[in-house]
Formats: C-alpha cells, structure tokens, sequence
C-alpha cells in the first residue's frame, strides 16, 4: 500500500503544467530523434545534459524519460517506411513491416506497432512499481563483493551478448574502463594516464565522451557514407486496425511483453536479445506461416511490444541497484551523479518523491505517446525527407556547445574531436558502443567495490567471493564465456544437428544482415 500511495503522490507531482510540459517535449524530441536514422535517445540525452543544468531535477527526468520512452516508438516509423532502423532495438520491426508498408499496408503496422508499444509499456511500467521495490529490499543486503560481482557480470553480458563478436565486445569495454580510469587515484593520490596534462587529473566528464561517442562519432560515420538524397519514404495515410488485425495482434502484445521486461531488467539485457527472441516466438506460434517474409502483423507487433516493456525494465536495475543495461540509462545514470544523487537501495529511501515521479511520468508519457503517434504518423514521415548534410551539421553545432558548457574550456573541444574520432573508430571496425560507455562509466565504481572488497578480507582475492549472490553471479559469467564450447560439445553429441530453432535464428540472422 505504501508503494501504491507513493505512486499517487508521484501522479499528484507529475500532473503540474510544467511538470506536462516536459513530459509533452520529451516525448516530442523523442520521437522526432527516434524517427530519425542514425539518432537515437542516447545520443538526445547526451546533447541535453549540459541544457539540463538549469532544470530541476525532477524535471530533467521526466523529460529524458519522455525522450526514452519516445525513441522506441520512433524506431518503429523509420523501420516501417523506410527499411532503415532508427534504433537499434527496431531493427526486427523492419523485417516485417516494411514488407507490409511495400504491399499497401503501411497504416496497419505503424498502428500496431503504436498500440502494442502502448499496451507494453503500460503493462511494464505497473510491473516495475511492484518489483522494483522488491529488488531494492534485497540491494540492501549486498555488500561491496556482491556489487563488484554483479558490475562483472554486466561488463561481460554486455560485451558478450552485442555486437558481431565477443572479441570486439571486450576490446570496446577495454577502451571504456581505460577511459573511465584516468585522472588523479583517490586512494593514493596518484596520476593515471593524464600524460603530464592537468586538465586530465580530474579525469574526462562522462558529458564529453557520451557527445563525443554518439554525436559526434555518428556524425563522421555518416559523413563518410553520406547519401544527399534523403531515402525514399512510402506514403502512409491515418493509421487503423480492422477487427482481424486486432485479433492477430493482442497475444503478440503480450508475448513480446513478457519477453521485453524481464531482459530489460538484467544486467546487459537491453532491447536487442528479447526482440529477436519475440519475432523468432510468433514465427513459431502463428497461424499464418505463409505471410512471414512478406508482411505478418504478428512480426510487428511482438518485437515493438517487447522493445517498449524492455524500456521499462531498464528502469529496475537503474533506479534499485545504480546499474545501466543500455546507452541511455548509463547517460542517465551520468545525470544523476551529477546531481550529487546515487541511483541504488538508498535513492528511493532518500528520494522518495522523485522516483515516484519518474515512474507517474512513465504512464503519463506512454499516454502521451499513444495520443501523438496515431494521428501524426504522416507527419512525422516527412522528417525522413531532411537532408543528412544539415542535420548532422547542427548536431554538431550542439555537440560543440555542450562540450565547452561543462568546463568553458578549449581543452574539452580537443577531447570532444579526438573521443570522437574513437567513435567513429569503434563504428568502422563493428565494436558496439554500450560495453565502451558503460566500461566509462562504471569503472570508478567497480574499482571502489574492487578496493573495498580486498581491505575487509585484508588483500585476500577469496574476499572477491562473498555470498550466494557473487556465487552466482561469477557461474553465469564463467557458463557465458564457456558457453561456445559446450553448445559445440552439445552438437557433436547430437551428431551435428543444432538444436530447435537454431537454424530459424540462423535464418533470421540472415534476413537481417541483408
């Protein structure tokens, strides 16, 4: 009951005209940017932050969670109309929808991806006022070897489970914690990797590297392989369902939903994995095997919905234990600690009234949402048609400003290009952006853990195990890593044959990469 007033209290905050208001631009900039190819809800959030300096608090948050929540529902558009994801977590909608927009069925898909990001994201946002609270209750209880395990944990998810390789997983959250180390050692007082330069002895702000990976390394990728021409967009008139879209369209709703938060609440979970696994479930499930590959509802709306309830999940181990599981909770997460606030067990203890808040202006924002997409989908179409050369012009114009807004310095625009570069670099060689972001950002706090693990068992490693929790933690990174070897092991004693649903995924793979 407790939560549940709360909950109250937070809609009583987040129901303010100013407090709408915010909620009203997120989720426009949201789904503007999510519309977009190429620009995403991190790298909005990036851009924002150093704007972000004058705003309350609480109003920072509601508008970032606006543009969150707006961000995979603009993924949907671009995929549909365009074949081109927005979003990375879009990039399943496309298979399908677009084959549908081809055979005049646009306004279909563009409704059931709204509705089913609707029906998700109410369905996991109640969810997350019930666990949540849940996983603070057991945050409590963990010490420093639990919280070290559990950063392990999701250094190696999520370098192992994005990109094209675990190899170039590990080599981007290599350059992540080598970034996220330098400056001053709190214990020692030492300097690390500053190479003589004072500007460094504090480290690099977390706001120039996010801009500088997601703003201005998109930009110089893009430059590179830029088309002036803006793609062509198939027409869309008012998105509608008839009966029968409704009917092959309410079960992958929630199917896609309760694959969506579960992965979205674990650690390097994310809107990849259950997305994937959604398209690969209704493929198995449907009545229409002959429509997919050429335009099934279901492959739309599954996806989308588990794309939107992993929004939500994100939230969990953000918000309870201070642990990111995407890009733009991991720039969230910047957000708060420069508020001087510590996302974990104590917040909500703390901040009562700003979690509540934040978690009234989900439901507030995904109503929102609903009310804009369905009647302006034609409109936010026509944002397909802006040339690439001027908007990654004023991206970067922004980027530049809000780098020099943190320091007012000329040093950090050095930093900005060369962080920039990394990430035009890590683009040209396929290392995923999250592992190097999130190895940035909770390296600091890993090594905190790390040091006061070791001192409580005097230096010991056998200090690093801790309880059942560490326990588990250190088997599923250690089943994880060894996992190749034991599904070839498996194959081998199947006589080669993969096991079920192997070659669909295989299948799939392929669509996608075509």
């Amino acid at each position: 009951m407790d939560n549940l007033n709360h909950l109250l209290d937070g809609f009583v905050n987040v129901l303010t005209p100013l407090n709408l208001l915010f909620a009203f631009i997120g989720v426009v900039v949201g789904t503007a940017v999510g519309v977009l190819p190429g620009i995403g809800p991190a790298m909005t959030v990036a851009l924002l932050l150093p704007i972000t300096f004058s705003l309350d608090t609480t109003q920072a948050l509601i508008m970032f969670a606006g543009i969150f929540y707006g961000g995979m529902y603009g993924g949907s558009t671009t995929s549909i109309l365009l074949n081109t994801p927005g979003e990375s977590s879009s990039v399943v909608t496309a298979l399908e929808g677009n084959k549908m927009a081809k055979a005049g069925r646009a306004a279909q898909a563009l409704a059931t991806a709204a509705i089913g990001s609707f029906v998700a994201g109410t369905i996991a946002t109640a969810l997350l006022v019930l666990v949540m609270p849940q996983v603070v209750a057991f945050a409590v209880q963990l010490g420093s070897p639990e919280y070290f395990a559990i950063i392990m944990l999701a250094f190696v998810g999520a370098s192992m489970v994005l990109g094209t390789s675990r190899l170039r997983g590990f080599a981007a959250l290599l350059v992540g914690l080598s970034i996220g180390v330098i400056g001053i050692d709190k214990v020692t007082g030492q300097q690390r990797m500053t190479f003589g330069i004072p500007q460094l002895a504090d480290g690099i702000d977390i706001v120039v590297v996010a801009v500088g990976l997601f703003a201005v390394g998109e930009a110089l990728w893009v430059a590179a392989h830029l088309r002036r021409k803006a793609g062509g967009v198939i027409p869309v008139g008012q998105p509608w369902m008839g009966k029968q879209d409704w009917k092959r369209s309410w079960k992958p709703w929630l199917r896609g939903t309760a694959l969506g938060f579960p992965f979205g609440a674990i650690p390097a979970g994310g809107a990849e994995v259950p997305t994937f696994l959604s398209y690969v479930a209704e493929r198995k499930l449907t009545k229409h095997p002959e429509e997919f590959g050429h335009g099934a509802i279901e492959g739309v709306a599954g996806p989308e919905a588990a794309n939107n309830a992993s929004a939500a999940g994100t939230l969990v181990p953000l918000l309870a234990i201070g642990l990111p599981t995407n890009a733009t909770a991991a720039i969230i997460l910047t957000f708060l600690q420069g508020r001087g606030l510590e996302p974990g067990p104590l917040l909500i203890e703390k901040q009562p009234v700003l979690v509540w808040t934040l978690v009234a202006s989900l439901f507030v924002g995904n109503t929102l949402l609903l009310l804009l997409n369905l009647p302006m989908a034609p409109l936010w179409a026509k944002l397909l048609q802006i040339p690439r050369p001027y908007l990654y012009a004023g991206i970067l114009f922004f980027a530049t400003m809000g780098a020099w807004a943190v320091n007012g310095q000329a040093f950090d625009l050095y930093l900005l290009l060369g962080i920039g570069l990394v990430g035009f670099a890590i683009r040209r060689f396929g290392l995923p952006v999250l592992p190097l972001i999130i190895g940035v950002i909770l390296a600091p706090i890993a090594e905190l853990h790390l040091r006061r693990s070791l001192q409580l068992s005097h230096g010991e490693v056998s200090g690093l195990l801790g309880g059942p929790v560490a326990w588990v933690c250190y088997g599923i990174i250690v089943l994880t890593i060894l996992w190749p070897l034991i599904a070839r092991a498996i194959r081998k004693a199947r006589g080669g044959k993969g096991g079920p649903g192997e070659g669909l995924m295989a299948e799939l793979k392929d669509e996608v990469a075509a």
